[in-house]
């Protein structure tokens, strides 16, 4: 207890103490909260940063060998059109117009082939391989334009190698300008899987690359259905075509599985590649330790607002005995009022603020008639019902709030009524007789009327800390005059009780 009196009266508060428990774990909820969410985002984050560096190293590689493709090309076209090549001879001429290209890695085949789509020379095969690619799109394409430059047509199969390929091609020139065929280039498509599958994307990541015209050229993984499906129209690649790079949460069409998509165009190529993590993917660890960190904040916080409210309920407990124990230390265990502790305190400051004010105060000292009698003839079980009965009989006889009956011992009572001049401590008087006068204790035959009190009053402001001694002398006069009666002190003495005698007024 010395410990809760030295908290500031809010912290001696249960309520107070309860409110902390409950308020502290709903700001431990808040904080933990905006963690998990600052957790979410580095988490995006991450996944965006990753998905920007592998867009970045694939359109690199890619780029790089299409650009190797593009210069062979280049080299076959211009190197036709020196006089030196059309009189060499079938071997030098490969050379000559191939050089080592043929030898890469994932190059599929190096064609040069003539206006009516015939092989004319065959990196890969001397002599060159018959076939017929006059029906091919690019084909198409070189003999009804011209300035194309580097065309990249739509994946195929080989009708050389029955491989899957995507196809490069350039126009060749007659020296009159007319269409002389086309130089192509291919590559596999086992490149770009080769390539994808080193990578490690999820169970529901994916990688694309388009062409701009919305051809799905390659996806990794699960893509060989998927090899020359068009996704043109739909929602996600043309948002690819219109802002060209970037990165969004978007829903996809061949799964319905969400995913966060960053893109890029390659290089100057009309090619589109997009790197895709499933959402679900991205916050999968973020979700595993969120669950773990709300389960252990959860858990903190109902042992926090468990012990708040025990302590708040001891704290509460505490309190009431404390409250109780100060009440019993100033109330009469036989009677209920207050004792002679509890007037003393509420004496000294009715008469502080009498003085302070210069309202009246009054005090009757009221004490049983002849009550040993009762002690003696009837037992003190007797003696204790009729004090019992008196300590009623007063207490009905003032109402008011500020007014307080005492037992201050024995068979001696006291009522203290502040802001009660002495005409009105005369009515109280007056209301005590009439009530007593109709007490009875049928256990013992004790009639109404039988038993009696005398009282003495005092009444004043000025000295108000003499009232008892004032009042005590009158009681003591209304004892002498017979009892049963009631004397009352002049209502103001300017002298102190014991310099000269005091004047009474029977009542």
């Amino acid at each position: 207890m010395p410990l809760l009196k030295r908290l500031p009266r809010a912290l001696r508060s249960s309520q107070s103490w309860v409110a902390l428990g409950v308020l502290a774990p709903i700001g431990m909820l808040v904080i933990s909260g905006l963690l998990l969410l600052d957790l979410r985002r580095d988490a995006w984050e991450r996944a965006e940063q990753t998905s920007r560096n592998l867009l970045q190293v694939v359109e690199r590689d890619i780029a790089r060998n299409v650009e190797v493709i593009d210069l062979s090309l280049r080299a076959v076209v211009d190197n036709l059109s020196a006089s030196e090549t059309a009189e060499a001879s079938p071997k030098l001429r490969q050379l000559i117009l191939f050089d080592r290209a043929a030898t890469a890695k994932d190059l599929g085949t190096l064609l040069v082939i003539n206006e009516n789509g015939e092989i004319t020379v065959d990196a890969g095969s001397l002599p060159p391989r018959n076939g017929s690619f006059a029906d091919r799109g690019y084909f198409q394409v070189h003999k009804g334009r011209t300035n194309v430059g580097l065309f990249i047509g739509q994946p195929v199969v080989s009708r050389l190698t029955g491989e899957r390929m995507l196809p490069f091609s350039r126009r060749i020139d007659k020296p009159d300008g007319s269409f002389g065929g086309i130089a192509l280039g291919t590559l596999k498509l086992s490149y770009f899987n080769q390539l994808f599958e080193r990578i490690g994307l999820g169970r529901d990541g994916a990688i694309n690359l388009f062409l701009r015209d919305g051809t799905r050229i390659v996806r990794h993984p699960d893509g060989e259905a998927d090899v020359g499906v068009s996704l043109a129209g739909t929602p996600n690649f043309e948002r690819f075509v219109r802002e060209g790079s970037g990165a969004f949460v978007g829903t996809s069409v061949r799964d319905g599985v969400e995913r966060h998509y960053a893109f890029t165009q390659v290089g100057d190529l009309p090619l589109v590649l997009n790197v895709a993590f499933g959402t679900a993917e991205v916050e999968a660890q973020w979700r595993i330790k969120a669950f773990g960190i709300a389960a252990i904040v959860l858990a903190l916080c109902g042992v926090t607002i468990s012990l708040s409210l025990l302590f708040g309920r001891e704290l509460r407990r505490r309190t009431e005995m404390h409250a109780e124990v100060a009440r019993l230390s100033q109330t009469d265990a036989l009677t209920g009022l207050g004792n002679r502790r509890r007037f003393e305190d509420a004496y000294k400051r009715a008469g502080m603020e009498a003085s302070r004010t210069g309202k009246t105060l009054s005090l009757l000292v009221v004490d049983a008639d002849h009550f040993k009698r009762y002690n003696d003839d009837y037992g003190h079980a007797i003696g204790d019902e009729v004090l019992k009965g008196l300590a009623n009989c007063l207490g009905q006889s003032v109402t008011r709030p500020g007014d307080l009956v005492c037992r201050v011992g024995g068979e001696e009572f006291v009522l203290l009524l502040p802001n009660t001049d002495e005409a009105g401590a005369l009515r109280i008087a007056d209301e005590v007789h009439a009530r007593v006068s109709r007490l009875a204790v049928a256990m013992a035959g004790i009639a109404p009327g039988t038993v009696t009190v005398s009282i003495g009053t005092a009444s004043g402001a000025s000295q108000a800390e003499e009232l008892y001694a004032r009042a005590d002398a009158a009681l003591y006069e209304a004892k002498v005059a017979g009892r049963n009666r009631t004397r009352s002190a002049p209502a103001e003495t300017s002298e102190r009780i014991g310099d000269r005698p005091i004047r009474f007024v029977e009542v």
